[in-house]
């Protein structure tokens, strides 16, 4: 697929229809894994991908009724496949606590910027167009309460030190279904608010 066409398919789903996804583009989304950045090569990515039924059932359990509230289908429950976006920090402490990359007078980098947040978004984006590219819907799901995201990393048997940004869903989707707009939807502002150039 010419890669305009993928950005112009990127978009969350929240209808998925019950045809699975094979395991050959399942695995070949995943290779973009390898093609994700990490700063310094500091590898703190962890994925887990749940086909399981009953595991799927579980994640929607916890996150799904809000949508339908808002008159979605279950969605969650619906995608044949789940992919559990972690990240472990520490990997970053290990990579950048040694002392050829710390100043005099600090044990360690001062992280103004969470690179292991930031490369779990990274992550997200190259497997949601990889799985454009097999011409395969994607949806995300997560949470801004802390108890619901423990009860996520839960489900798919995070370790603990593996902290979780969200679940990323993949299948076919329903297009023939008409899904509400919510009430508080909000529509994308002009690129000329949002970009300014300094020539």
């Amino acid at each position: 697929m010419d890669f305009a066409d993928v950005l112009r398919r990127r978009q969350m789903v929240r209808s998925y229809t019950d045809e699975p996804v094979s395991d050959d583009a399942l695995n070949r989304i995943l290779q973009a894994l390898r093609r994700a950045p990490s700063a310094g090569f500091s590898q703190g990515h962890r994925l887990v991908v749940v086909t399981d039924a009953k595991l799927r059932q579980q994640a929607a359990d916890i996150a799904e009724g809000r949508y339908v509230e808002l008159g979605f289908p279950p969605w969650i429950s619906e995608a044949p496949v789940h992919i559990y976006v972690g990240t472990r920090e520490n990997s970053y402490h290990e990579r950048y606590g040694g002392a050829e990359q710390v100043r005099p007078g600090y044990t360690e980098i001062p992280w103004p910027v969470p690179f292991w947040w930031f490369d779990c978004g990274a992550l997200f984006m190259l497997l949601q167009l990889a799985a454009i590219n097999e011409r395969l819907a994607t949806g995300y799901f997560s949470s801004v309460y802390t108890d619901e995201l423990a009860a996520l990393a839960q489900v798919a048997g995070l370790p603990d030190d593996v902290a979780l940004a969200g679940v990323l869903t993949v299948g076919h989707p329903d297009n023939g279904r008409s899904l509400p707009i919510p009430a508080n939807a909000v529509f994308r502002k002009p690129n000329d608010e949002l970009i300014e150039w300094r020539r």
